[in-house]
């Protein structure tokens, strides 16, 4: 008779330093310490007490503990070592001691333990984080030893243990003098750790906003921009975003903008990080799309300014805008004196189309866009005046009916431009669409808008439209705009480029085609409902293939603590086995993409007790103000007591929905996304066209012909002999 298998036991390796490798059964019921004295009994070992299990793993040296026990998995490889607490009472023996060579392989080993929560645990309980913060504010160690003296502090710190306001001011002044004299420094680790520890320090503690930036030389932090080494280049930008984050009020953010998003600034950004590297990783272009947001967020308090009645410069820039339009190099001042007392400023004003031609100061009372629209109208009308001049003057020369407004268009465009760039928008924790254009110019949007109103200008003599198109007109500049940014253009003339051949012929060209393959063959008919439905099952089951296949291929997330704050550069990669009854997962870099074997953790399907979604996720009920994380949030409750659940953010909505779906197919749930009901419509229109070939050019009725009533007889039928 076959023996039932017990599901709590696992077959496992154990190896030790200069020992031979055990092959034993793990019970998960069995205490962890009986497990211990059993494998110390093995190799003679004696005090089990002081041996702990460790994850071998090149990404997972992790302590076992009676929380992840339930990793442990059949085919493991363990290693069993000196427990948290012995390592932790000799490693501080050893910093305590005066033995160069003692410590630099101490703190090597500190700084690969320091991602260990339950090491991290002991260590700090020990007092050993004080003396790492003496160590490094002392400024006595270089090279190696301060490398892994500053990696173990911030591994120390990741674990939100210890409130990052107990630093002194004299450790931040000593951390600043690492980045602010980098050419002394050889160890780029040096650089790296110091930039992310005063980064930390700026987004996680209080009132230590004023001592990083008195201590840190923002020219030094450009220089690391310019640097060979991607995580030193990242962390810098890193810590000027945490800089415009956390400046106060409008004031001290424009101060520090004028430093940190200076020309110089931006050229570094844009040579050596955007152009010199040719693919950004995720992770940087997070960073260059925060730090576009709060450069472009530097216009929010004039979007959100109205114009002030007692505004001298505005109403002077007004008068500019019909000065530069109306009066030629031959008009004396008695003349304008003259053209005035005629009323024909006011005439002008109307030609130049503002609404209120009487008091043009009027259109600059909606914000947004406020100000900022009359600040893009002056410097288009000073910088490019030749089409300034063409624009309204061409307008001036149409009918009434076909002119195109273009202070009351301007206006508009700027409030489509400030909706379509976010601009007053926090950035969101999942962005990374940026745009290499804006760090190329010292007015980027300004010279955006130039762009931009000369095509809406085009567009508005390509449709021949009437004021009453206002709203047709702008929805085409809409599409124009946003499929030119699309396209990502590496400056400004290029995306002027890609504006001129998406003409409004294109664009009406590209919506019928979109919406042809959208609408092709779909139809009310009852025939083609009844084949719909036939099917459809075929249909689902061919989606449901395809999310189990796209979970086989795996996908990699990026990690978040219980509170839903997301962790910098940490990553971990899940994948389905093939027979889709296993996940398995584990920790993995930006650019890995790990095989089954390289993924130590597994997790059956079977053990999957509910998929969850959004604010109901574990690590998402305590996030607070995180825009659309919690969208992009799912977790997998399980019925185990250790771990209750696995927890995911999935970097964009077709992810979430691609494993959302695989999930609940494999749970036996309905695929509920907006992707599944897309691919349905497709596909189901794809298969009915192949199906209806053969019926090409037939009218298919919207019901079905009648079938006609019984005859009275069947005396027409014949014998044929």
């Amino acid at each position: 008779m076959t023996a039932i298998k017990d599901s709590n036991i696992v077959k496992i390796a154990v190896e030790m330093e200069d020992q031979l490798p055990q092959l034993i059964e793990f019970n998960q019921k069995q205490p962890l310490a009986s497990i211990i004295q059993e494998l110390s009994n093995g190799w003679g070992l004696s005090e089990a007490e002081q041996y702990a299990l460790q994850f071998s793993e090149k990404n997972n040296k992790n302590y076992i503990t009676e929380k992840n026990r339930n990793e442990v998995k059949n085919g493991s490889v363990l290693r069993l070592t000196h427990s948290p607490l012995k390592t932790v009472a000799d490693i501080l023996q050893i910093l305590n001691s005066h033995t160069t060579e003692d410590k630099t392989e101490s703190l090597d080993k500190l700084s690969v333990l320091s991602a260990d929560n339950t090491f991290a645990l002991e260590f700090i309980n020990k007092q050993g984080l004080t003396l790492v913060i003496n160590m490094i504010g002392s400024g006595k160690y270089k090279g190696k030893m301060l490398a892994y003296l500053l990696i173990s502090f911030v591994e120390l710190m990741d674990h939100g243990i210890v409130s990052w306001d107990i630093l002194e001011v004299p450790f931040i002044s000593t951390v600043a003098s690492y980045v602010n004299n980098f050419p002394v420094q050889q160890d780029g680790k040096v650089i790296q750790a110091s930039l992310s520890i005063l980064e930390n320090i700026l987004v996680n503690s209080t009132g230590k906003y004023a001592v990083v930036e008195k201590e840190v030389a923002f020219p030094n932090l450009e220089s690391h921009l310019q640097s060979t080494n991607p995580i030193i280049q990242q962390n810098s930008l890193a810590l000027i975003n945490a800089f415009l984050s956390k400046a106060q009020d409008v004031t001290k953010r424009r101060a520090i903008a004028d430093q940190l998003c200076s020309t110089q600034v931006r050229s570094s950004i844009l040579s050596n990080v955007i152009q010199a590297s040719g693919q950004v990783g995720t992770e940087m272009a997070h960073q260059l799309y925060v730090f576009q947001t709060y450069y472009l967020g530097l216009l929010e308090p004039r979007m959100r300014t109205k114009m002030d009645p007692q505004d001298q410069d505005a109403h002077d820039k007004i008068k500019e805008l019909r000065r530069i339009a109306f009066d030629t190099e031959g008009t004396s001042g008695a003349d304008s004196f003259a053209r005035k007392q005629l009323g024909v400023f006011a005439k002008d004003y109307k030609k130049l189309g503002f609404k209120c031609d009487i008091n043009p100061a009027l259109d600059f009372t909606e914000t947004p866009p406020g100000m900022l629209a009359l600040d893009c109208m002056i410097y288009f009308a000073r910088n490019q005046t030749e089409n300034y001049t063409k624009v309204v003057l061409e307008n001036s020369c149409r009918a009434d009916e076909h002119e195109c407004p273009f202070g009351r268009t301007s206006v508009e465009l700027v409030r489509l431009l400030c909706d379509l760039l976010h601009i007053g928008e926090s950035p969101s924790e999942q962005g990374h669409t940026f745009y290499p254009l804006f760090f190329t110019h010292d007015h980027p949007f300004e010279e955006f808008f130039s762009i931009c109103i000369v095509l809406l200008n085009k567009t508005w003599k390509e449709m021949r439209a009437t004021i009453e198109d206002f709203g047709k007109v702008f929805s085409v500049v809409r599409e124009q705009i946003t499929r030119a940014l699309a396209s990502q253009p590496s400056a400004l003339d290029k995306f002027r480029a890609k504006l001129f051949f998406l003409t409004y012929s294109e664009i009406t060209n590209l919506w019928q085609q979109e919406r042809t393959s959208r609408e092709e063959w779909e139809s009310h008919a009852r025939p083609i409902v009844e084949l719909k439905e036939m099917i459809t099952p075929d249909i689902l089951d061919l989606i449901k293939q395809q999310r189990h296949g796209f979970l086989v291929e795996g996908t990699r997330f990026t990690k978040y603590s219980q509170r839903g704050q997301r962790i910098k550069d940490k990553f971990w990669y899940v994948r389905l086995s093939p027979s889709h009854k296993v996940f398995h997962y584990g920790d993995c870099d930006e650019k890995m993409t790990p095989t089954f074997e390289q993924l130590p953790n597994k997790l059956a399907v079977i053990d999957i007790k509910a998929l969850v979604t959004g604010k109901e996720c574990p690590h998402m009920k305590d996030a607070r103000g995180r825009k659309t994380t919690h969208q992009l949030a799912f977790s997998l409750t399980l019925d185990s007591v250790e771990v209750q659940s696995l927890d995911f953010v999935a970097p964009d909505e077709q992810v979430f929905d691609y494993w959302t779906d695989g999930i609940n197919a494999l749970l036996g749930n309905k695929m509920v996304s907006k992707e599944t009901e897309n691919d349905l419509e497709t596909l189901l229109s794809m298969d009915i066209k192949l199906r209806l070939l053969d019926a090409e050019g037939i009218d298919i009725p919207e019901d079905p012909p009648a079938v006609p009533a019984d005859p009275p007889n069947y005396d027409f039928c014949c014998n044929i002999k």
